[in-house]
């Protein structure tokens, strides 16, 4: 049934807490308000940079640019890196790439910070492309990005699901028009999953593994 397949990055194939949050630490730290610890910070995993700012410490305008201009200074640096793929991600894309499925990453990351961190990993090669947001703040929402994906390859949607941690993913498929599977392990916790009513829900990589084949063909 489905031959193209999107992925989320942060959460669904990769765990960055370290990485996003210490960015997070730093900028806020330069501008002189008071960080907590990393895991008060989780929040900022999955949605769009500037939102996040915005909702949790109301950074709008000229602050807003400079809170991610900051993040972006460690996290080019360091930040990008301090990063781990989820185990048994890697076994799943290479399962789905000998079904002959068709993998794409989509993204709220900029794109320029999103193929460098696949690249690192050597996940790269296992997608058609990796579509993430523009570094000038445009293309940041998730439906817009899916809705790219979807056009630069002419996909059927009736072929294609999103896979995704947070209830961007989930709404971002749902205006595309495609189905979607909201896990579970990443960074959206389960009553957020719920709500935003994905198609399927998967609690584990494993699981993901061993059982969303059964899904997609």
């Amino acid at each position: 049934m489905y031959e193209h397949i999107l992925f989320d990055l942060d959460g669904t194939l990769t765990d960055p807490h370290l990485g996003i949050t210490n960015s997070i630490i730093y900028s806020l730290n330069k501008m002189g308000i008071d960080a907590p610890d990393n895991d008060a910070l989780t929040p900022f995993i999955g949605p769009p940079l500037q939102e996040s700012y915005e909702v949790y410490y109301n950074l709008s305008g000229d602050n807003n640019l400079e809170a991610v201009r900051l993040y972006r200074e460690y996290f080019s640096d360091k930040g990008m890196y301090e990063n781990e793929v989820y185990p048994g991600i890697e076994l799943l894309l290479q399962a789905l790439k000998s079904m002959d499925k068709k993998l794409y990453v989509a993204t709220s990351k900029p794109t320029y910070f999103a193929r460098p961190i696949l690249e690192h990993f050597n996940l790269d090669h296992y997608f058609e492309s990796i579509t993430g947001s523009e570094l000038d703040g445009t293309r940041t929402d998730k439906a817009e990005i899916v809705q790219h994906v979807l056009e630069t390859h002419n996909l059927n949607k009736s072929t294609c699901i999103m896979i995704g941690d947070r209830k961007h993913d989930i709404i971002g498929a749902q205006k595309n028009n495609i189905d979607s599977i909201g896990v579970l392990y990443g960074y959206g916790s389960a009553d957020e999953i719920k709500q935003a009513s994905p198609t399927y829900t998967i609690a584990t990589v494993d699981y993901l593994l061993e059982g969303i084949l059964n899904k997609i063909n």
